[in-house]
């Protein structure tokens, strides 16, 4: 099996766990995935900005991978490349960025659990 079709069965299998959304904007949340250096984790995305040297959009994206010690990295990109919309390559290695739609409100409380009733034990007196 190529590392395209890995990596389309890896994107396949995430895209059933994990909630993601359609854009990608600065201080979002984003999945990372890499065959080479082999890495999925989260990014928090820094500055988006346009790449002026080139005709067609282009764009630097500053991810912080949120790794110990966080590392920052600047990749030029399409929009399809950074919004998951494609599997792309770096040095002929597949990549796969798409931002992920955290929980606006905190997970629902439990029920408490009932503690049971205080138990007195008596002493038969003679």
């Amino acid at each position: 099996m190529d590392k395209m079709t890995q990596m389309e069965q890896v994107i396949a299998e995430l895209k059933r766990l994990c909630t993601f959304k359609e854009d990608t904007n600065e201080g979002d949340l984003v999945l990372v995935v890499m065959q080479e250096p082999q890495f999925m984790g989260y990014a928090l995305v820094g500055p988006i900005e346009r790449d002026e040297t080139r005709r067609d959009e282009w764009w630097h994206v500053t991810l912080h991978l949120l790794a110990v010690p966080v590392q920052t990295v600047v990749w030029t990109l399409r929009e399809p490349q950074f919004t998951g919309q494609e599997i792309f390559t770096m040095g002929g290695n597949p990549r796969f960025i798409k931002a992920i739609n955290l929980p606006t409100a905190p997970p629902e409380e439990p029920e408490p659990v009932k503690k049971p009733a205080k138990v007195t034990r008596f002493t038969k007196i003679k």
